[in-house]
């Protein structure tokens, strides 16, 4: 009976979000069902945990059944599995880990995303595109001081954090990276895209208790106007 309530929840949560985004992911159900916070979830995808399963608010047994209760839905529904890249906001950009066992099947079943039949080729070619893309890595602007882990240089100055522990932009070999404040959404959009490295700049609002971003780390050429085109 608690399993067949369970089934209804995963069920219902992934209806809601293939309605959403034609596409539904086992992250997308967990944060839906309560079991995964969004702050969690950001400190996976920084490489801060071992794995996502950590993370999650309930039993391997609930996590399981509800990732066969996944599998069975979207398959009965005629859903498109499509494998996507998860990889950590971390300068290595290692593959993220999401199970305690790291079982092989496991791990797939997490990185299925799976798509609605009714997206056209070109958008589901985009949206493979763009759940593989490496994410951009996320630097901070501290509110305090701290010391690097590595060279032991202290400061204010923005760090990033890897393995759960601050690094220079020095230390993390982004140091030559300049920055683009937030508020121009065309500019920062034209200098992402001609960045090959890129960092979100966050900072920590006391007040509102989250970090809010406040611009974008590009390589110096980004910034450059594009050349006029000749007549």
């Amino acid at each position: 009976m608690a399993n067949s309530r369970l089934e209804e929840r995963v069920t219902r949560a992934a209806e809601a979000t293939l309605a959403e985004q034609n596409y539904v992911s086992a992250i997308d159900v967990l944060l839906r069902l309560g079991w995964l916070a969004p702050s969690h979830l950001a400190l996976w995808r920084q490489g801060r945990v071992e794995c996502l399963e950590r993370m999650v608010q309930a039993s391997l047994g609930k996590q399981s059944t509800a990732m066969r209760t996944l599998h069975t839905w979207a398959t009965q529904r005629g859903l498109t599995p499509s494998e996507a890249a998860y990889m950590a906001r971390t300068r290595d950009r290692r593959r993220l880990r999401f199970s305690v066992s790291g079982t092989p099947d496991i791990e797939l079943a997490y990185r299925t995303h799976w798509v609605s039949p009714d997206l056209s080729a070109r958008k589901a070619a985009r949206l493979r595109a763009a759940t593989s893309h490496p994410p951009d890595l996320v630097v901070v602007a501290p509110v305090n001081e701290w010391t690097c882990s590595r060279c032991s240089t202290t400061g204010n100055d923005l760090l990033l954090m890897q393995d759960n522990e601050p690094h220079c932009l020095r230390c993390a070999q982004l140091d030559h990276l300049v920055f683009l404040s937030a508020g121009d959404a065309r500019r920062t959009r034209q200098a992402h895209r001609a960045s090959r490295l890129t960092a979100v700049v966050v900072r920590f609002s006391r007040t509102r208790k989250r970090y809010e971003r406040q611009g974008l780390l590009v390589e110096p050429d980004a910034l450059e106007p594009p050349p006029t085109a000749v007549p």
